[in-house]
């Protein structure tokens, strides 16, 4: 019996995405590599989430640890998958862009698009949900970050 496999995610190149969109840089380091020298699958995680914090503070304007730590707005994710199209490696640079593909009432799903010198490496989805942290239940995205995120994406659709 054969499992059905999800579909993988389209890849882009680099310039068939919105010149609007932000982008991380990430240097891949020792740190991310296997013995190889090539990035251990799950550190790409990691690199997704930097550039969701970087997302917020320079695109979107909001202070990320200020959303966590003052106003108890947890930022966790429920939901996480990537398909992988190129091994990184040790030394490479690579861009990883974040683009909105949904906001649902206690949800915003992301998708972020990796690339070395402009070809596709991967494609990494989340969905990042909004809870009370004290109460540990997911609340209405915070209209701050519903509007700043809505206008990204408006920004990135033109």
């Amino acid at each position: 019996m054969t499992e059905a496999r999800p579909p993988r995610a389209r890849p882009l190149a680099a310039a068939d995405l919105p010149a609007a969109a932000f982008a991380a840089r990430q240097p891949i380091r020792f740190e991310h590599c296997d013995t190889a020298g090539i990035v251990f699958f799950a550190r790409y995680f990691t690199m997704m989430q930097g550039a969701v914090e970087d997302w917020f503070g320079v695109e979107l304007g909001l202070d990320y640890a200020g959303i966590i730590q003052r106003r108890r707005v947890g930022l966790g994710y429920a939901h996480a998958e990537c398909d992988y199209f190129k091994p990184g490696r040790l030394g490479d640079v690579l861009g990883l862009t974040v683009l909105v593909d949904t906001i649902g009432r206690s949800s915003i799903g992301l998708a972020i698009h990796g690339h070395r010198d402009g070809e596709p490496v991967l494609v990494g989805r989340l969905v990042l949900v909004t809870t009370d942290i004290n109460e540990a239940a997911a609340i209405p995205v915070p209209d701050d970050i519903r509007s700043a995120v809505e206008s990204y994406q408006r920004r990135c659709a033109t």
